[in-house]
């Protein structure tokens, strides 16, 4: 992924404060799905267009924030909030 392991030791969600984790590829790939489709939203509301190479997760498993160039974006409106997954595809 690019990241150095040891900045995830000290990296936390800027919105809960959790550790956070490596997104796992398979629930990155059902991410990317939707997103494809236009079903997933930011906290800033927007729409997220662009697919994810990578992901970090708070370990409750709720927020991903996405990792761009090797750099995760770690801004509270970038975060996404990862019920939407379950939300979409309940509707699919």
């Amino acid at each position: 992924m690019g990241i150095d392991p040891a900045l995830l030791d000290i990296v936390c969600c800027p919105v809960t404060h959790l550790p956070l984790e490596r997104l796992p590829e398979s629930e990155l790939a059902r991410l990317n799905r939707l997103i494809e489709q236009h079903k997933i939203r930011n906290r800033d509301g927007e729409v997220v267009e662009t697919a994810l190479e990578h992901a970090l997760v708070t370990r409750d498993g709720r927020l991903a924030y996405p990792v761009r160039d090797g750099i995760p974006m770690l801004l509270e409106e970038q975060g996404i909030s990862l019920v939407q997954i379950e939300h979409a595809e309940v509707r699919t």
